[in-house]
């Protein structure tokens, strides 16, 4: 057994056990790569504070605000107005200047780097397929695939991304980061079920095959062709870093180790079109389509997630939930979130440690779609 297998053993992820103590520190417990703050730091301004409200409804009921901050190992809320902080708060191993781990909030990182490098000329379309660029099994699951389809997890790959089933996908997937082969490797290798374009299942090997497209395109490691296009340019303030597999590639699903306040970052870039203080970081076409479903398969409630169908839709390496209001979010499991209303001019960052997740396959110990309304609820009191 590697060190790395062994320490993430004894984390004991989606048991139940408390994970406060290490979700803040897995930096320095596994292989990583760094990311330096930027030469131009952006920091935040801080407005008055608002009021949070005491209670918000979901699935019919009236549930205790402070209850479900408490009850989901809640480390940081950070709520932001028109690039104003309004509200801001700590909690159990959370700190303005705490790295936190992002998990599959780091896919929509991944996305905008995607967009970034097909602005470049990096990447010719991303109607190409994804094989022309990163080496696969002949017939496998990404073999002939668009990037298209890759980045809206329809790629037609077999998964299970169950995270209360050690048997599942992406548990296999856990086991190439921790060296029972490596992440490219397990790329390559992935089956083929269903026909591409046809069904979004959700899919971590998805993104970890759209992060071997960006690294094969630029001939640049994710880490570096980040910190020149996003981490410089959005005036990252705090040091982040990728967790690495054995042979030092990012575990780009999920590995991305930054501040509540630097997450936020990414959120504002997108409610304000890819455009940061006058200067254009991510194409605006890229970001509108990342955040628009545009097949029926999409659409919200469409969309599968282990055992079940999820209430928001799906776009680019992006969440959108059902409703008028244009929302999208960035979602990681434990609840993380960051989460973007254009209409209220709001971004909420909720980093989390819920220790109950994935226990089940289920709402009632996962709490996404609650997640989703305490945010709202958060938003509306905005709005007042």
């Amino acid at each position: 057994m590697t060190d790395q297998t062994s320490t993430l053993a004894e984390l004991g992820l989606f048991t139940g056990a408390p994970q406060h103590d290490n979700f803040c520190r897995l930096g320095s417990l596994l292989p990583t790569r760094e990311l330096t703050p930027s030469s131009t730091p952006h920091q935040w301004r801080t407005g008055d504070t608002i009021d949070l409200p005491d209670t918000y409804e979901f699935a019919g009921e009236t549930k205790s605000f402070e209850d479900f901050f408490v009850g989901t190992d809640t480390a940081a809320l950070l709520v932001l107005e028109d690039g104003v902080i309004r509200h801001e708060r700590y909690a159990l191993t959370g700190g303005p200047e705490v790295p936190w781990i992002s998990m599959s909030v780091a896919k929509s990182f991944v996305s905008a780097l995607v967009g970034i490098a097909v602005a470049e000329g990096h990447i010719k379309g991303i109607d190409d397929p994804i094989s022309d660029y990163v080496p696969v099994n002949p017939g496998s699951a990404y073999d002939g695939v668009s990037i298209r389809n890759v980045l809206q997890m329809s790629s037609g790959a077999r998964w299970n991304e169950d995270y209360s089933d050690p048997t599942s996908d992406v548990f296999q997937l856990n086991a190439a980061m921790a060296g029972v082969g490596t992440l490219d490797d397990f790329v390559a290798g992935v089956i083929r079920e269903n026909e591409p374009g046809t069904l979004c299942r959700y899919n971590s090997g998805d993104t970890q095959a759209l992060a071997s497209l960006v690294v094969r395109a630029t001939n640049r490691s994710l880490t570096d062709y980040m910190q020149e296009k996003l981490y410089e340019p959005l005036g990252m303030t705090s040091p982040g870093a990728w967790l690495l597999d054995a042979a030092g590639m990012e575990v780009a699903f999920a590995g991305l180790n930054m501040t509540a306040r630097d997450f936020a970052k990414l959120g504002e870039l997108y409610r304000n079109g890819g455009e940061w203080h006058g200067n254009q970081v991510v194409p605006e076409q890229w970001v509108r389509d990342s955040v628009v479903p545009d097949a029926p398969y999409l659409q919200p409630g469409q969309p599968i997630v282990g055992t079940h169908r999820f209430e928001f839709g799906y776009g680019y390496q992006w969440w959108i939930p059902a409703g008028d209001r244009g929302e999208f979010s960035a979602i990681g499991v434990y609840n993380q979130f960051v989460y973007v209303d254009p209409t209220a001019n709001a971004t909420v960052v909720k980093l989390s440690s819920n220790r109950t997740y994935g226990t089940t396959d289920s709402e009632s110990t996962n709490h996404d779609h609650e997640t989703g309304a305490f945010i709202r609820a958060v938003i509306n009191a905005l709005r007042n």
